[in-house]
């Protein structure tokens, strides 16, 4: 039986793999480890569940190890998989860089979840994964109290919750009518059915509305589809990668920034970049340029300008790209709350359309599609309603009104969002006043442990991971955000576990000496 502490994690997609094998690579004693996930899609969660190969990841494959400071981990296990397949998977036709499918990455998090348990089983470790999700949670003394949907309340030492993001929204109330696709995934089998001449029409202009066109065009797809939004703005492009290292822009040069500073303003962040400019030899003007441009130029040209340009020499994009998610959660919590909102108002989406780019290849696809007159980029989206004799009719603000056949919800919910499925959950933790949500989403966390907190005071026992951190973070959805994270919350385990232990001896001692 295990002697050690007891950790419950709260969902069971990529933020818990991330948790776990660091937890595997750790040297303490054996404990037990509780994972709860109601969902089929265990360790896949909602983006990596089993579809067609046309749905690409939109990283190489550093950016997506799952293991902290191995970036080939990923790498190594593709090109391991490639040569049982006997071909190199994800090759982009445009860059060369490699973007492996969704669902093969899907498997990657799968291996690499069950490998990391068969490791802490070896070390002596307890683990039990419960196909159950948690409906409540309390603390009781020091423990947390886990509650399930059956009723059964488990005691842990500690619980992380990593409840992943909701899904998309159903923005103008079309659940139910014939023809709506509320969640496109998995896409293989939910746009199964579309008529070979239907006229789609996609609501929003993400990465999900790109994998949306790229499944219809890979299926034979002849009809017309309107990619619509209010702002058209579509993910940037990404550019081949270059090797490169950030000098100034560094969470290390944060934290002495912050320590000089009573609060870090955006021009104290404008001047660090400026010499991460300057060092690596970019052009500055140009990416604040290319940022205002988002909104002004036309989208089809953006599109195709950005194409042109991925094997572009100047770095701008690409140390935009690197700072962001890197640096980005530890510049958040040390900026005044005047220049989060307005970077939250003004800029989130221009940010995000230009850190998560779509691969080459895929943006090659979409710019065929229009030159052929298959695709039409719509901006200015209104309303969507039934139509009373079939399909559906869309207005827009410039006019362009047309009716469709079928219509697909794109639309992500917001960073932060509090789940459907996990809103019980969080309403109880707050009403036991162990955590609070924080005005720009999320629950308030401490950034350098991922504890929650309540009043500032932080909760050892009590920690998020992944969205439900958004408003007390930046960006915290990518795989290296969660790599990161994870790693503090281990961390933050491991010394408090050891404090505890450390004063339950000097107790012993205290106790033998009477």
């Amino acid at each position: 039986m295990s002697r050690g502490f007891s950790i419950g994690i709260v969902g069971g997609g990529a933020a818990a793999v991330c948790l776990i094998d660091a937890l595997s690579r750790t040297d303490s004693e054996p404990g037990s480890l509780t994972v709860f996930e109601p969902s089929p899609h265990l360790w896949r969660g909602r983006a990596y569940q089993v579809d067609t190969e046309t749905l690409k990841v939109n990283a190489t494959p550093d950016d997506m190890s799952v293991r902290a400071g191995d970036l080939q981990h990923f790498e190594n296990w593709l090109d391991t998989r490639d040569k049982v397949a006997g071909v190199r998977t994800g090759v982009d036709r445009w860059s060369g860089s490699r973007f492996a499918p969704r669902t093969v990455y899907g498997e990657y998090l799968e291996q690499t979840a069950y490998a990391a348990l068969g490791e802490l089983r070896r070390q002596g470790w307890r683990v039990d994964l419960v196909g159950e999700g948690v409906t409540s949670a309390s603390r009781a003394a020091n423990r947390v109290l886990l509650r399930t949907g059956s009723g059964r309340a488990r005691a842990f030492d500690y619980a992380i919750l990593c409840v992943g993001g909701d899904s998309p929204k159903d923005v103008y109330g079309l659940s139910g009518t014939e023809g709506f696709v509320g969640d496109p995934y998995p896409i293989v089998s939910k746009l199964a059915d579309v008529g070979e001449n239907d006229h789609v029409a996609v609501i929003g202009s993400g990465l999900t509305a790109i994998d949306i066109i790229l499944s219809l065009a890979a299926q034979g797809h002849q009809g017309r589809i309107s990619l619509m939004s209010r702002r058209g703005v579509l993910p940037g492009v990404r550019q081949k990668a270059v090797p490169f290292e950030l000098r100034h822009f560094t969470p290390h040069r944060m934290e002495t920034l912050a320590a000089t500073h009573p609060e870090v303003t955006l021009e104290d962040i404008a001047t660090v970049m400026r010499a991460e400019f300057r060092d690596i030899g970019a052009d500055l003007d140009a990416t604040v340029e290319e940022i205002i441009r988002v909104d002004l130029e036309n989208p089809v040209d953006r599109l195709r300008r950005q194409i042109e340009e991925v094997d572009s020499p100047h770095m701008g994009l690409r140390i935009l790209q690197r700072a962001v998610p890197e640096t980005g959660p530890d510049v958040w919590p040390m900026l005044r709350e005047q220049d989060k909102v307005q970077l939250l108002r003004a800029h989130y989406r221009t940010i995000m359309s230009l850190c998560c780019p779509m691969p080459p290849g895929s943006a090659g696809v979409l710019l065929e599609l229009v030159e052929a007159g298959k695709l039409d980029i719509v901006s200015g989206l209104q309303n969507i309603t039934p139509n009373p004799e079939a399909g559906f009719d869309v207005v827009t603000a410039e006019g362009h009104n047309f009716t469709a056949d079928r219509v697909v919800s794109a639309v992500n919910a917001s960073e932060g969002r509090i789940p459907t499925s996990a809103a019980p959950l969080v309403t109880s933790l707050m009403r036991s006043r162990v955590a609070s949500r924080h005005p720009h989403g999320g629950l308030h966390i401490a950034r350098p442990t991922s504890q929650l907190t309540t009043n500032g005071r932080s909760d050892p026992r009590l920690y998020g991971l992944g969205n439900i951190a958004a408003g007390s973070l930046f960006f915290t959805f990518g795989i290296p955000s969660l790599v990161d994270r994870s790693q503090d919350i281990v961390g933050a385990i491991l010394q408090h576990a050891e404090t505890v232990t450390a004063a339950s001896r000097e107790n012993e001692e205290v106790l033998l000496t009477v």
